[in-house]
């Protein structure tokens, strides 16, 4: 089963992750990174080592992190970039992709990052009052 690492600015990792567990139901193997103010890029890489030391070294890892370039986003990557047969990152990040996740990190890591990748583009959509939903 694959490890997560929800990463963010602030508090938004534990949030969503309380979130998703107060609809999904408790996880194992889940981790929360949070940058906070006056934080460095060094403080981030402890948090990410003690994150990770939660998991076993066979577990491959996907990282959900909050944007794209920002410091949890660059921390990350580099360990990414260190095993990235065992580890992926998905940016980005809100409760959808967590508990879509969730349902389907018993399958090898490609696949999930190919499939959050997919449903994270069609997440976004527009309510229309008049017909309930916008389009296709």
């Amino acid at each position: 089963m694959i490890a997560i690492v929800i990463a963010s600015h602030g508090n938004l990792a534990k949030g969503l992750l309380q979130s998703a567990t107060m609809i999904f139901g408790k996880q194992t193997n889940i981790a929360t990174v949070t940058f906070e103010e006056k934080e460095t890029p060094d403080d981030l890489i402890i948090k990410f080592q003690t994150a990770l030391s939660k998991f076993d070294s066979a577990d491959a890892v996907l990282f959900l992190v909050d944007l794209w370039g920002g410091s949890p986003f660059t921390v990350a990557s580099h360990f990414v970039s260190q095993q990235p047969e065992q580890m992926a990152m998905i940016t980005w990040v809100n409760l959808p992709i967590v508990m879509d996740a969730f349902t389907i990190r018993d399958q090898p890591l490609d696949k999930v990052v190919d499939h959050l990748e997919k449903s994270g583009q069609k997440g976004i959509r527009h309510f229309e009052p008049e017909t309930g939903h916008k389009g296709a």
